[in-house]
């Protein structure tokens, strides 16, 4: 189904073709009909299933029909997501499709000087994207206000609890008005956030696309068990294949993405670090150098790299496990986006090996060892019988016991507490 089946307007046609985009994804086939109707809106969606354009491209439409000629802009859509450089992307996508549309935006994030984006919000501006912090402060300062406000999207809102902004979000809820379009955007729907959706939304229209258990599975994945002092070895040796243009690489600590960006480096390969302790500036900049492809592997960390999102990345390396299942389905679809392909590789000591087993039940599928690297795990001592997992709520395990005679989960370490 193409996009002109969905009655989008020429002018948004026209820059998503220039875009290259002809096909909607299902999270925007679906969605877009019901926002363009005047729906209240309810999804769940992951990452990379195109979710941005599922809200930006009915949101530029309905501005644009209902634009005033010679009438000075107000802010009338408001955008809050967790992260500045989720709002940078956010505020990218605007601008690609509605750059026919004479439709504005501005991006409002902290970390930097406040006056170009007060400047840009005084000569008038359709649409705001906006991190809550921010967002807040220039509010107090008198800098904007949201009472003409007729579009509000709440992206992101797990990871918004995650990061501990709930308070701030329900303080910018308070001052929108009541009469309003709310989109709600989530990657998962725990009681928390359930609730939260109720009293944002109004009768809403639900859409749900892509599982998490079924977000990976375009996504070739494989396993290279490697001891941890060896992992910054193995990650020049499968870069030593010219065939990985670029790669995003996580770690689990942001001293931990410095080392291994620095390591690269000594070994003539051009790569940068991306993490909280860096400046907004120096984050953008290591940003853009990866998308244009002068720096070839950017090292993240998780939060860091919440919304990075780069064209045709193929590769995303996991130096470090994560020890929280879903955080790894997150990072690896940073690759294979709308259909493309791509390829995790994720380096496992003896450490992250329940780590390993919690991520294969959630996503139900064993993901393949590549045991042919120079760098083998060197620990393949058998275990004592496993203790009984830790059991849900519900009385069912969370996570299967390890087999003593399998030899993939040859050690069974303490979970670090």
């Amino acid at each position: 189904m193409p996009f002109t089946s969905l009655t989008i307007i020429t002018p948004i046609l026209r820059a998503l073709e220039e875009e290259g985009y002809t096909n909607p994804t299902p999270v925007q086939a679906e969605s877009i009909p019901f926002v363009l109707d005047g729906e209240d809106l309810l999804a769940c969606a992951q990452t990379g299933t195109g979710k941005t354009a599922a809200f930006a491209i009915p949101v530029l439409q309905r501005l644009h029909e209902s634009h005033v000629h010679g009438e000075k802009r107000r802010i009338r859509a408001l955008v809050l997501t967790p992260t500045r450089e989720l709002a940078v992307q956010i505020g990218e996508s605007f601008t690609d499709y509605g750059r026919y549309t004479g439709v504005t935006n501005t991006v409002l994030f902290g970390g930097v000087n406040q006056n170009p984006q007060t400047a840009r919000l005084l000569r008038g501006v359709d649409i705001v994207v906006a991190t809550p912090g921010r967002l807040l402060d220039l509010m107090g300062q008198g800098h904007l206000h949201l009472r003409d406000i007729e579009y509000f999207v709440l992206d992101e809102a797990d990871r918004m609890l995650d990061m501990g902004f709930m308070h701030d979000v329900k303080r910018v809820l308070a001052a929108l008005p009541k009469k309003r379009q709310s989109l709600f955007f989530s990657a998962t729907m725990p009681p928390e956030i359930v609730k939260l959706a109720a009293s944002i939304l109004h009768n809403p229209k639900k859409v749900a696309v892509t599982p998490v258990s079924s977000t990976v599975e375009i996504i070739n994945q494989h396993i290279l068990f490697v001891d941890k002092e060896n992992k910054n070895s193995l990650l020049v040796h499968l870069l030593k294949d010219k065939s990985i243009r670029n790669a995003l690489v996580f770690t689990r600590t942001k001293h931990g993405a410095d080392k291994v960006a620095k390591h690269l480096q000594r070994c003539n390969i051009k790569a940068e670090a991306i993490h909280g302790n860096k400046s907004q500036n120096a984050r953008q900049r290591a940003l853009n150098n990866f998308k244009a492809q002068t720096t070839r592997v950017l090292v993240a960390t998780d939060i860091a790299a919440r919304g990075i999102d780069v064209d045709e990345l193929e590769y995303v390396i996991n130096v470090d496990i994560p020890n929280i299942p879903e955080t790894y389905v997150h990072r690896i679809g940073r690759t294979g986006r709308a259909g493309s392909k791509g390829t995790a590789y994720s380096f496992c000591n003896s450490e992250e090996q329940a780590y390993l087993r919690d991520i294969e039940k959630l996503i139900a599928k064993s993901i393949p060892v590549i045991d042919s690297h120079p760098y083998p795990m060197l620990n393949t001592e058998p275990v004592p019988a496993a203790p009984e997992p830790r059991r849900s709520g519900s009385g069912s395990p969370t996570r299967p016991q390890a087999k003593s005679s399998d030899k993939r989960w040859s050690r069974r370490p303490e979970r670090s507490k």
